[in-house]
């Protein structure tokens, strides 16, 4: 909003410049017309980033302090500029994880009138999906294996997940894809793997900045109950893990 009252100031000023100079109002807002026009083709480039800037103010893609993915371009929104939008950049080249590379990254507004913005912090649903997977074998107790990984997920995310999941209904129940199942609590899935291996996946929800953190404590916990029955839970050995 400061910048908004800065740019209003600024015109008004400008206004009153160029009327005081040319004395007839009528004179003045003509010449400001003509100087726009001039203005716009001689700088169309910063012009389209400012429309989006304006875009931003009007249609909130994204806030300072959101986080989101625009093109390659990861990280947690920190200012956004007349012309530009800084972002502070999490994983990346770099790194592997959530965690911020500690990278700067800039990009001009005009990118949000033709590019895709995934918003990881919306305001509604402030939550993502996340998921675990291990390779296990055909013959392993698939029964077992969900019902550990589910329980010990649980365990860590708690009544949370709930909560998350009730809000998650509600804003389904007012789209066209209220049918959409959800579960109250971590759900187990399986899938044929290409490497002749069943991946068993635990899937939960989390805010998008704890996912590393969460995933951290879950990873231990569930390896050390799958292997704790080598008998019902079989993983990959050697090379084929």
């Amino acid at each position: 909003m400061r910048r908004i009252e800065h740019l209003l100031v600024a015109l008004v000023v400008a206004v009153i410049v160029i009327g005081v100079v040319f004395v007839n109002w009528y004179t003045a807002l003509i010449s400001v017309g003509i100087g726009s026009v001039i203005v716009g083709l001689a700088v169309q480039t910063p012009m389209t980033s400012f429309l989006g800037w304006i875009y931003i103010l009007v249609r909130h893609p994204y806030r300072v302090g959101d986080r989101i993915q625009i093109e390659d371009a990861t990280g947690d929104v920190i200012d956004v500029s007349y012309l530009d939008t800084t972002l502070w950049e999490f994983g990346g080249k770099y790194l592997s994880t959530d965690h911020p590379s500690g990278r700067i990254i800039k990009f001009p507004n005009s990118k949000v009138l033709n590019t895709m913005v995934f918003n990881y912090s919306w305001p509604l649903f402030p939550y993502i999906w996340n998921e675990i997977k291990f390779n296990i074998a055909y013959n392993s107790d698939l029964e077992f294996v969900a019902r550990t990984m589910q329980k010990i997920t649980a365990e860590e995310i708690g009544e949370e997940m709930m909560e998350r999941v009730g809000v998650f209904r509600d804003l389904l129940a007012k789209t066209p894809v209220d049918e959409l199942e959800v579960r109250e609590h971590p759900r187990v899935i399986f899938r044929v793997s290409e490497n002749t291996w069943l991946e068993a996946i635990v899937r939960y929800l989390v805010p998008p900045r704890e996912a590393g953190s969460i995933k951290t404590r879950l990873l231990p916990k569930l390896l050390a109950a799958l292997n704790a029955a080598p008998n019902r839970v079989m993983f990959p050995k050697g090379d084929a893990r």
